[in-house]
């Protein structure tokens, strides 16, 4: 049945490079599993199903109903809208609850004011962090999805990317061309601190991700490169590499392990891979295969190497499989073969 106009779904992909292209052409590559009537701007998984974020403010959460007889439907259930009803009863009735969002107008500080860009979930996921064009960040509780900290003004413009690495601390990357660090100073009653500011781009900052088990950090800028960040002892993060060759702005990162791979509004994606003792980086791909800019990634670094038979066996390889979504409406799945140098 098709979907109303103004309806938003989500869709959930087989990564699974060995299908059959029939069932692809046939429309049955992939399955609706919820449907929003607001923009998606992000979507994070969890252990029973997902959370998205929308250009409407809201953070919508999904979960798996009960399924009967061994079924495999995948639809998920609406499980709630963020802030909750109980979050907004708590702070309403106070005014020191109530925070200026834009000039002559307030609103109470568990609610974002503009559209919520990004998600990431803390190590443990005991914790929710969420980012929004209202420069704000805000902490919830999980699995109680109560709004349990909101920093109003953590940058001086428009956020556009959360990351949360091993250690708990958070990244954030902003259209004031800053990436922040943030953590939880125990004098401060567990609350988020600032405890650096790095500056590097020239430009806008859209994408973070951690790779190298969380110790290495990346951003991604309008100014077309990928910053490497690295912690310089003391627990400060200074850069150590640029990644160039986009020709226009990076809209999005993802890593894992020594891979990293950056997508631009140029229609390409790029493939990189840290050198021994983060000796350098090489571009192992550029593929080039969408109609539009490239707006999400995501990475998956598997071991075992290709099963094309093009490894003769001399080395321990391993297949990156990277998933692009493009503003031309595909979501294309490409693997990439790393070999160990």
């Amino acid at each position: 049945m098709p979907l109303p106009v103004h309806c938003h779904p989500q869709r959930l992909w087989p990564l699974d490079m060995a299908m059959d292209v029939r069932q692809a052409e046939h429309g049955q590559s992939s399955s609706t599993v919820a449907v929003t009537n607001s923009s998606i701007k992000c979507a994070i998984a969890t252990s029973n199903g997902l959370v998205s974020s929308h250009q409407d403010g809201k953070i919508r959460v999904w979960h798996h109903p009960a399924r009967r007889n061994g079924s495999s439907d995948h639809h998920l259930a609406l499980r709630a809208v963020l802030p909750t009803a109980a979050d907004h009863l708590r702070t309403f009735l106070f005014p020191s609850n109530y925070v200026e969002v834009r000039r002559h107008r307030r609103r109470t500080w568990v609610r974002h004011a503009d559209a919520v860009t990004a998600l990431a979930l803390s190590p443990d996921g005991a914790e929710m962090y969420s980012v929004s064009w209202d420069r704000s960040l805000k902490a919830w509780r999980l699995p109680g999805l109560r709004c349990a900290e909101s920093i109003a003004a953590a940058h001086d413009d428009a956020i556009n990317a959360v990351a949360v690495s091993a250690d708990g601390s958070v990244y954030t990357g902003s259209a004031d061309r800053t990436v922040k660090a943030w953590r939880r100073r125990p004098g401060r009653q567990g609350k988020l601190a600032l405890v650096g500011t790095m500056e590097r781009h020239k430009a806008a900052v859209n994408a973070l991700a951690l790779g190298v088990g969380g110790r290495v950090l990346y951003s991604g800028a309008c100014d077309r490169s990928v910053v490497v960040w690295e912690c310089a002892g003391g627990g400060a993060m200074c850069a150590t590499a640029t990644l160039r060759g986009h020709m226009k702005a990076v809209l999005c990162v993802a890593a894992a392990g020594d891979v990293v791979c950056s997508g631009s509004a140029d229609r390409t994606v790029r493939v990189w891979r840290r050198g021994a003792a983060g000796a350098g980086y090489t571009c192992l791909a550029v593929l080039d295969g969408h109609a539009g800019a490239v707006k999400s990634l995501t990475l998956v670094k598997k071991s075992g190497g290709d099963h094309d038979g093009s490894c003769d066996g001399c080395c321990s390889c391993s297949a990156a499989h990277v998933c692009s979504g493009s503003l031309d409406s595909d979501v294309k799945i490409w693997r990439v073969n790393v070999s160990c140098l």
